[in-house]
């Protein structure tokens, strides 16, 4: 126990300085330490209650009520998972997470779909933003949404004391943008941003990416209108009336469903799961999504023109029988091994917010303000930084192995024989 709150106090040194204060520098690693410690409960008090060296009312006002920036602890939070996980390789993994709530009053609380739960509930709905490589992810950004309940209600948004800069109305598409701009602005190092349907059936969402030069595998709705990548347009001249404005595609759109059809589907194998090899069938095709100027046909019809990138629109037939689809601005010569690899890495942020709940108590959180509940998930996302930076490093000391003689090698491999060694699972959090 004493080995790594010793630990932790070394680590967190970085985000004691960003605070810049004395006591603000002891409460910190207390609530830290606080949400990785034994006990079932991660709110205020209990926590207060297990560490008798910190009292409530100092816990509650340094979480809830006192005047700090939590800006410099971000900036320091994205430098650690930069440092841990940062690089080419990398994702940057957009999606959201719910929190069930009772009542009405906490921030952002409204009936609502929660994707965790697959169902509509009363919760709290966090954009989350995680960066991870291979299989260890880091959360670096949690950030509530306000349903328009909340930001049609001034009222309601100053007794949860919702910052003026945050009272207004966001998709979760736009506030995902916002925190990637912020990511990107810290030095993060990413090569794919990766998001579900939620966010990657939003056009402006794709084009926003796109136009920062960013690289997306996003899932798609199966109703999404999709044009062949070689599609035509023409300019009709018009027979009488106003001169026609734009072009007109030479075919029809179709679904990204139908698009893939009658595509050629192919096992793929992306990675080694704890019951052997994933894989499920995959197609893909070169396309051009709808998402253009929409446009009155002359039958009377709307019709989204084609968009003006070419991308990859991708289709999963799963052994259950479920069918998703994808889009992908990757490079045209992309493989399709590599295309399906891109798309499932995303289901690391589902094990990372697992975690944070279930280990570190994001969701335990029982004030109402929209400033302790930032707070207390900045902290619960610190934590987890903490001990995904320990089992890296448990996992570079197994990897180098201890030095032996050749007599001792011996022995141990005889030790050995009789049944094989169990490694701790990847996605297990390290044990203290």
């Amino acid at each position: 126990m004493e080995t790594w709150r010793g630990d932790l106090e070394i680590w967190l040194a970085p985000f004691v300085a960003a605070l810049g204060h004395k006591t603000r520098g002891r409460m910190c690693p207390a609530y830290v330490a606080g949400l990785i410690g034994p006990g079932d409960r991660k709110s205020v008090q209990p926590m207060a209650a297990r560490d008798r060296a910190i009292s409530y009312d100092q816990l509650h006002h340094f979480i809830a009520d006192g005047v700090w920036d939590s800006a410099p602890l971000k900036a320091a939070l994205l430098a650690e998972a930069d440092r841990l996980v940062g690089g080419e390789e990398a994702f940057l993994v957009i999606d959201d997470t719910c929190l069930p709530k009772k009542g009405e009053r906490s921030v952002g609380v409204a009936p609502q779909y929660a994707s965790s739960l697959g169902k509509t509930a009363n919760c709290q709905s966090l954009v989350s933003v995680t960066l991870a490589s291979g299989e260890v992810p880091v959360t670096v950004g949690l950030r509530l949404f306000l349903p328009e309940v909340w930001t049609n209600d001034p009222d309601r948004m100053a007794r949860a004391r919702v910052p003026e800069d945050r009272q207004t109305a966001l998709s979760k598409p736009e506030i995902a943008i916002e925190e990637i701009d912020r990511a990107r602005a810290a030095g993060v190092r990413f090569g794919c941003v990766l998001a579900d349907a939620g966010y990657g059936s939003s056009g402006s969402f794709r084009q926003a990416l796109s136009a920062r030069g960013l690289t997306w595998a996003v899932g798609l709705s199966r109703r999404q209108n999709i044009y062949p990548a070689d599609v035509g347009l023409t300019f009709p001249e018009a027979g009488r009336g106003r001169r026609r404005k734009y072009h007109l595609p030479d075919r029809m759109a179709v679904s990204a469903e139908q698009m893939l059809e009658d595509e050629k589907w192919r096992k793929v194998s992306w990675r080694q799961g704890t019951k052997g090899r994933l894989g499920c069938q995959f197609a893909a095709t070169r396309v051009r999504i709808a998402d253009g100027h929409r446009h009155r046909m002359a039958d009377g019809r709307v019709q989204a023109m084609p968009g003006d990138e070419e991308v990859w629109l991708i289709g999963e037939r799963r052994a259950s029988g479920e069918r998703k689809y994808y889009a992908s601005n990757l490079a045209a010569d992309t493989s399709l091994k590599a295309l399906a690899a891109a798309i499932k890495a995303r289901w690391i942020c589902e094990q990372a917010h697992q975690q944070l709940k279930e280990e570190l108590g994001l969701d335990h959180f029982e004030g109402r303000s929209w400033t302790g509940l930032h707070r207390h998930a900045l902290m619960t996302m610190i934590a987890y930084a903490f001990l995904q930076s320990r089992r890296l490093k448990t996992a570079k000391r197994k990897k180098r192995g201890p030095r032996t003689t050749p007599a001792t090698h011996h022995a141990s491999r005889q030790a050995s024989h009789p049944r094989r060694r169990r490694e701790t699972a990847t996605n297990a959090l390290p044990s203290l």
